[in-house]
């Protein structure tokens, strides 16, 4: 579980501590719950987040730092992710701001977690974004040690830095299309980078994929209300609808629009027959369509009964031969008994 500081006035609770931001001069919005700085190049500056322990027991708080990221479905992460930085990122985040791992904040007491922040020599417009997470980490060893089910309960608080009002334009850049599974299905990516250092919102993409010099539709998807950090990249899937992945020459026709701005490419990439096997092997959808191999349960529930049969006539026929010896020696005893 995750919770985000947005407001001044609220001072957020519930895993196990409290935090509230302490806004420096240089705090452009005084209404908001997270940094949004207003910072000069080569700037050093010290800020700081209050943390409130009120349990009767030491409170050991994780920290982590993180740039801001956009996930697959156009929206931005502050938290720790695997999103690898984007090639126009000049000055991440993460080694700008720097803190300690981790702040122990004594039972019944409260304790400043102070984050130091370097800016760039370089002036620049735009924005630098990322978030600080929160997590306590008493849960975690109170759950380990009697197996109890205790929620992770993480506070995420965001940071802006910027250095000018300056208008700074997003501009898209397609990277590359390529076939990959989506939660475990087969899918066609495409990734696209936002090269500004600007917020993007409201954003739509519109892609089709199609064989290679046909005007056929074979997959499309579209998806609007989307969002990208400054300088990050996005990997959008686009759903191949539970089909096998056929090997061949394909071309893929992108659109994106925000309220402002419009992007169009069209780019041909290619599903080689290694690409086709792998995924297909590996897709959820085709893997529970081919269930159960009833060729194969027809032969064993076949053979079963064969052998069944086998037995049973095996037994007739041992059953019928004793009852044939029975009656032979009743009827010797007979005549013996005749005789005498």
């Amino acid at each position: 579980m995750t919770a985000h500081g947005e407001e001044k006035s609220e001072v957020l609770s519930g895993g196990g501590f409290s935090f509230e931001v302490v806004q420096p001069e240089n705090q452009r919005d005084k209404n908001k719950g997270y940094f949004d700085l207003r910072m000069t190049p080569g700037q050093q500056q010290t800020v700081q987040i209050k943390l409130v322990n009120p349990t009767n027991i030491e409170t050991t708080v994780s920290v982590k730092l993180n740039g801001a990221k956009t996930n697959k479905n156009g929206v931005i992460e502050y938290g720790p992710s695997t999103i690898e930085n984007d090639a126009s990122l000049i000055s991440p985040f993460e080694n700008l701001v720097k803190g300690p791992d981790e702040v122990k904040i004594p039972a019944n007491s409260e304790t400043t977690l102070d984050l130091e922040i370097t800016m760039p020599t370089e002036a620049y417009d735009g924005v630098i974004t990322g978030g600080i997470e929160l997590q306590n980490l008493s849960s975690d060893a109170e759950e380990n040690q009697t197996g109890a089910v205790i929620n992770k309960y993480a506070y995420l608080i965001g940071m802006v830095l910027s250095e000018t009002d300056t208008e700074v334009k997003p501009d898209m850049a397609l990277n590359k299309v390529y076939p990959e599974l989506s939660n475990y299905r087969n899918s066609i990516f495409v990734n696209f980078s936002n090269t500004q250092a600007a917020i993007v919102d409201d954003m739509t993409i519109d892609a089709q994929i199609s064989k290679k010099g046909s005007d056929e539709v074979l997959y499309d998807t579209k998806s609007a209300s989307m969002r990208m950090a400054p300088n990050s990249m996005i990997d959008f899937p686009i759903s191949m609808q539970g089909e096998r992945m056929i090997a061949g020459d394909y071309t893929a026709k992108i659109v994106v629009t925000t309220e402002a701005d419009r992007w169009e490419w069209t780019e041909e990439f290619k599903i080689t027959d290694e690409d086709a096997d792998k995924f297909n092997g590996e897709d959820l959808n085709l893997l529970q369509e081919q269930g159960v191999d009833w060729k194969l349960i027809a032969m064993i529930v076949g053979g079963v009964f064969l052998l069944v049969v086998i037995v049973f006539v095996l037994i007739r026929r041992f059953s019928s031969n004793g009852k044939k010896k029975k009656k032979g020696n009743k009827k010797q005893s007979k005549k013996k008994s005749g005789k005498n």
